[in-house]
C-alpha cells in the first residue's frame, strides 16, 4: 500500500489562494524531522533573488546542493535508522522506491523477504565463505589471494581488477549504475556505493556522486530541477496550493506543473498550445495561402509584390500570367482592363467562379491577422518585461545610491521604487499570457469576450500609467542637482499607482482563474430578475383584466352558461 508521501501528486494538488497578489492564506507546517522552511526569503538575500523573495514561498522551497546532499543524508540515516539496516543498503532501498522514505517503510513492514528479494539486498551470503589460500576471478578466472578478491552481499568472488573495469563501464553507460548489479549473470545482489567508492577511480567516483544526488530531484516527485540554463538549484513543492508558479534564487520563474516559464492566470493546456502555434508550420501556411497564389503551370506558390497583375513565374517555368484571374497573359490586353485590372476575372466573380477559392483565401488573411494580433502584444510584453529586469537590476546596483545621495533620503525609504518595479515585471508577465488567454477565447462567447477585454484593458491601463511614471518621473530626480521637494509627491503617486495596479490585477487573475464565471453569475442573475418581473407584470395585467370584466359586465365567460 502506497503511503500518502508517495501519493503526492502535483496534478492533484488542491486549488488555493496562495499567490503573488493575496500572499495566501494556506501555511505549510514544518515537521520536527528536518523538513524544509517554506516560510519567506530573508530579508538579507541575494539582489539576484529578489524577484523570488517578492513572492510568497509557502508552498516550495529553493533548493542549493548542499541543501540536497543534506536531505538526502537525513533520509538516509532515518530509514537505517528505523530499519536497523545499514546505510549503504537503505540507500538502495530509497533508490528503488525513488527516495520516498514513507513507501519504504510501508513495504519493508508489509513484506521483508520479498523486498529484500526485489532490491538486491540478501539476508546471508549465496557462496559460503572459504578459507583457501586462493580464489578464483568469476570473470577472468585467475587465481588470486583472498585480499585480491571483493565480494558483494551475495559472496560471489572477483578480482579487484575485474570490479574496477566492470564499474567504469557501467558509470559510463550512465545513470543506470545507480542499479548496479553482481556481474554473476544469475546473481541479483546489489553493488552499493560503498564499492564505487572503494574499488572505482576518482574520476568515476565524481560521475557516480553527480548521478547519485541527481537521481535524488529526479526520482522525487515532490522536487524538480530549475529549468534555467546553467541554474544547479532545486525547488521542493508542497502540497495544498492550486498556484504552480515558483521562483528560483537565478530569477527565473516558472511553471511546476509543465516546467514552462510561469504561466499564471492562464492553464497549462493553453500555454502548451500556443507555444505550440508559434513554433508550428501552420502559420506558415497560412500566410503562403493568404499572402500568395500558385502558378497556373508548375503551381509553386508566388507573392505579388508589386501593383501590375502582369506576373512572370520563376525559372524554369517562366509561364506569364493574370494574377487575378490566373489566366494566360497573351489573352490580356487593353480590351481586358489593361495591367491594374482584369474584366475576364470580374465576369467570372460574378458568375461565382472564384467564390471557394476567394472564401480560403479571405479566411486564411482574417486568421493570420487574428493572430497576429495577439502574438504582436504577447511579444511586446514580453519585452517590456525584460526591459524592466534590467531597469530593475540597474535600480538595485546603481540607482538608488545614486537617488540616496542626491535627495539626501536613506536607501532603506527608497524601496518604494524596487517594489513598483517588481509590481511592473510580474504584471507584464501576467498581462502577456492573457494575449494567449484572448486568442483561444471563444468568439460565440460575446459577453465573456467583453469582459475579459474590460478587465485586461483597465489592468494594462494602470500598468502603463505606473510604468511610465516610474520610468520617466524617476529619471527628473535622478538627474536633480540637489533635493527637490517634489520627491515626497512623487513617492506617494508611485505607491499608489503600484497599489491601485496591484488591485486591477488581481481582479484580472481571479477572474481568469474562474473562468469569467462572473459573467455567467451576472447573466442569470440578469434573467432571473427579468423573468420574475415578466411574471409579476403579467400576473398584474390578468387581474386587472379578470376585474374589467366583472365591473363593466361586457365580458362573459362562455362557462357561466353551462
Amino acid at each position: 500500500m502506497d503511503s500518502e508521501e508517495d501519493m503526492l501528486d502535483a496534478h492533484d494538488m488542491e486549488s488555493g489562494e496562495d499567490d503573488f497578489y493575496s500572499g495566501g492564506t494556506d501555511d505549510y507546517n514544518d515537521s520536527d524531522d528536518g523538513e524544509p522552511d517554506y516560510g519567506f526569503v530573508e530579508e538579507d538575500a541575494d539582489d539576484s533573488a529578489m524577484i523570488a523573495s517578492h513572492r510568497s514561498q509557502k508552498n516550495f522551497c529553493v533548493l542549493k546542493e548542499e541543501d540536497i546532499r543534506r536531505h538526502q543524508v537525513d533520509d538516509i540515516e532515518r530509514v537505517s535508522v528505523v530499519l536497523s539496516i545499514t546505510e549503504v543498503e537503505a540507500s538502495i532501498l530509497l533508490r528503488h522506491f525513488h527516495w520516498s522514505v514513507g513507501r519504504v517503510h510501508d513495504e519493508w513492514f508489509a513484506d521483508e523477504e520479498r523486498v529484500r528479494k526485489a532490491v538486491g539486498i540478501l539476508e546471508g551470503p549465496v557462496v559460503p565463505p572459504t578459507d583457501d589460500s586462493e580464489l578464483t576471478c568469476g570473470i577472468c578466472f585467475d587465481s588470486y589471494p583472498p585480499e585480491k578478491i571483493a565480494t558483494v552481499s551475495c559472496g560471489h568472488p572477483f578480482c579487484t581488477t575485474c570490479w574496477t573495469g566492470y564499474i567504469s563501464t557501467t558509470i559510463n553507460d550512465g545513470p543506470g549504475c545507480l542499479m548496479l548489479r553482481c556481474p554473476d549473470p544469475s546473481c541479483l545482489a546489489a553493488v552499493g556505493h560503498d564499492m564505487v567508492d572503494k574499488l572505482a577511480s576518482e574520476e568515476d567516483k565524481e560521475k557516480y556522486n553527480r548521478y547519485f544526488l541527481r537521481s535524488y530531484i529526479e526520482d522525487n516527485r515532490k522536487m524538480k530541477w530549475c529549468p534555467a540554463p546553467g541554474c544547479d538549484h532545486a525547488i521542493d513543492f508542497a502540497a495544498g496550493s492550486g498556484n504552480y508558479d515558483v521562483s528560483c534564487f537565478c530569477s527565473f520563474s516558472f511553471c511546476w506543473n509543465c516546467t514552462e516559464e510561469a504561466h499564471r492566470p492562464v492553464d497549462c493546456s493553453t500555454v502548451s498550445k500556443w507555444i505550440l502555434k508559434n513554433s508550428a508550420e501552420s502559420e506558415n501556411m497560412n500566410w503562403i495561402l493568404a499572402n500568395s497564389k500558385p502558378c497556373p503551370r508548375c503551381k509553386r506558390p508566388i507573392e505579388k509584390n508589386q501593383g501590375c497583375m502582369h506576373m512572370t513565374c520563376t525559372p524554369p517555368c517562366k509561364y506569364e500570367f493574370c494574377w487575378l484571374c490566373l489566366g494566360a497573359w497573351m489573352d490580356h490586353g487593353e480590351r481586358t482592363g489593361g495591367f491594374y485590372a482584369c474584366n475576364r476575372y470580374e465576369v467570372a466573380k460574378q458568375e461565382g467562379q472564384y467564390d471557394e477559392t476567394e472564401r480560403r483565401r479571405e479566411m486564411a488573411k482574417n486568421s493570420l491577422e487574428r493572430y497576429t494580433h495577439y502574438y504582436e502584444r504577447w511579444a511586446s510584453n514580453q519585452t517590456s518585461r525584460q526591459k524592466a529586469m534590467a531597469d530593475l537590476q540597474q535600480a538595485q546596483t546603481q540607482n538608488l545610491e545614486k537617488l540616496s545621495d542626491k535627495q539626501c533620503t536613506p536607501e532603506s525609504q527608497l524601496k518604494f521604487i524596487l517594489e513598483a518595479w517588481l509590481q511592473i515585471i510580474e504584471c507584464r508577465r501576467v498581462l502577456k499570457w492573457t494575449y494567449a488567454y484572448g486568442y483561444y477565447l471563444p468568439d460565440h462567447e460575446h459577453a465573456k469576450r467583453q469582459f475579459f477585454e474590460y478587465l485586461q484593458g483597465e489592468a494594462e491601463s494602470g500598468l502603463e500609467r505606473l510604468h511610465q511614471c516610474v520610468e520617466k518621473d524617476l529619471g527628473q530626480f535622478l538627474s536633480a542637482e540637489g533635493p527637490s521637494k517634489d520627491f515626497n509627491d512623487f513617492r506617494t503617486k508611485l505607491a499608489g499607482l503600484t497599489s491601485v495596479t496591484k488591485n486591477y490585477f488581481e481582479n484580472l487573475v481571479k477572474a481568469l482563474e474562474n473562468g469569467l464565471a462572473d459573467v455567467d453569475s451576472h447573466a442569470a442573475c440578469s434573467s432571473k430578475s427579468t423573468s420574475s418581473k415578466s411574471t409579476g407584470c403579467s400576473s398584474k395585467t390578468r387581474g386587472k383584466g379578470k376585474g374589467s370584466s366583472r365591473t363593466g359586465g361586457s365580458s362573459r365567460n362562455p362557462d357561466d352558461n353551462l
